[in-house]
């Protein structure tokens, strides 16, 4: 019992004088039952929602309004036309539509069925069809609750009454899912998969073995060398550059022979692309390196700062319009967020950069910092 206590004192030692592990073995379970429970929510709120009115009249305008006082729906536009939703829906400023046929009003008062189109971004399937069935919802609440003298409908439908000459008021909503009308969840999944891929190639790898060589004694002979801070890290990073180049090829015809991803979008702009993520998650990879000193202090960072959030906060399988404001705010800064809408933007709606040049400044700005931060942080060590 008495070399079994002094085996306990000798770990607790162990553990105090390596505090920054403590503090990552501790508050790991709480920042991930945080994370977890705020993120993984099924529930979709912040709608963007455009509106095709090309003949506004009372009944059109009521339903709009029950669209805009409910806490889901955003009105984002209102536009004459259907052909001025394409760039909303390329764009991301829309979601959801919901397209009005002229003499809506007029057909709901001679008891005719009034008809309107609802459509649907469904790059995410399963939020598409949730948004489906909300709109759906809140259209036949506004009929019901609008068939009566007082109604909000106003006009003929007031002077119809409950029950029209052809009978009870009726809206015949017509859906259309756009960008992926079979919602097939592969579609969704895999453009997701390829961030996380790229960022276990990019910053874990990176991060395990750089911090392996500064274990073994041979980074010091590195900074010791004529070579400077940033030859070491471009000598680094060019060939996971190119091992990851390599797996966003290998990735995209896969998806395209075994998933069926639709490619709609330029192949070498997604190539870019590809190419300036991996930079950021190698330049991130690298800064962890720098700042730790055993591999596993460097493997537990990497999770905590690249994996984690980049399956909860990037929008791969979660949406981001149901999380709080907070988690939203958090997530401007995982690269991973604006990779998946680039490559679902490019895969799915075919949209070109034009589109997605704010998601590639991000990417940009990101890879800038953290490449500096890290030249810098290999300038300290040599100092």
């Amino acid at each position: 019992m008495t070399a079994l206590q002094g085996l306990l004192r000798k770990e607790f030692f162990h553990i105090r004088r390596d505090r920054r592990t403590a503090a990552v073995l501790i508050a790991l379970p709480v920042v991930q039952v945080m994370l977890f429970g705020y993120a993984i929510r099924t529930d979709v709120d912040d709608v963007r929602l455009a509106v095709v009115d090309p003949a506004p009249d009372s009944a059109t305008i009521a339903l709009r309004n029950r669209f805009a006082a409910g806490a889901v729906f955003r009105t984002v536009a209102v536009v004459p036309r259907t052909s001025d939703l394409d760039p909303l829906f390329e764009s991301g400023k829309a979601q959801q539509a919901i397209v009005f046929y002229p003499g809506f009003a007029r057909d709901l008062g001679n008891g005719v069925p009034a008809k309107l189109l609802i459509l649907t971004d469904a790059t995410e399937p399963n939020t598409g069809s949730l948004l489906q069935s909300y709109a759906q919802s809140v259209v036949n609440q506004w009929a019901a609750s609008s068939a009566g003298p007082s109604g909000p409908a106003g006009g003929a439908a007031c002077r119809a009454g409950p029950f029209g000459p052809a009978g009870p008021i009726r809206i015949v909503a017509q859906s259309r899912m756009r960008f992926n009308p079979t919602r097939e969840s592969s579609n969704l999944f895999v453009p997701g998969l390829m961030a996380f891929v790229l960022t276990i190639i990019s910053s874990l790898m990176t991060a395990i073995s750089l911090t392996r060589e500064k274990e073994t004694g041979t980074m010091e002979a590195l900074l010791v060398s004529p070579l400077r801070p940033w030859e070491i890290i471009v000598g680094k990073v060019t060939p996971y550059l190119a091992i990851g180049f390599i797996s966003v090829v290998a990735v995209l015809v896969e998806a395209l022979l075994v998933f069926h991803v639709p490619l709609r979008g330029s192949v070498p702009l997604l190539l870019f692309e590809g190419a300036l993520y991996i930079l950021v998650s190698l330049s991130l990879g690298i800064l962890i390196s720098a700042r730790t000193s055993s591999q596993r202090v460097a493997m537990m960072f990497a999770l905590l700062g690249t994996m984690l959030p980049n399956i909860l906060l990037s929008g791969f399988i979660f949406p981001l319009e149901s999380m709080p404001a907070a988690l939203r705010g958090v997530s401007y800064v995982i690269p991973g967020r604006w990779f998946v809408a680039i490559a679902r933007g490019i895969m799915l709606k075919g949209i070109g950069l034009e589109y997605v040049w704010r998601e590639t400044l991000f990417l940009a700005a990101m890879a800038t910092v953290l490449l500096a931060a890290s030249i810098r942080s290999f300038n300290e060590r040599l100092e």
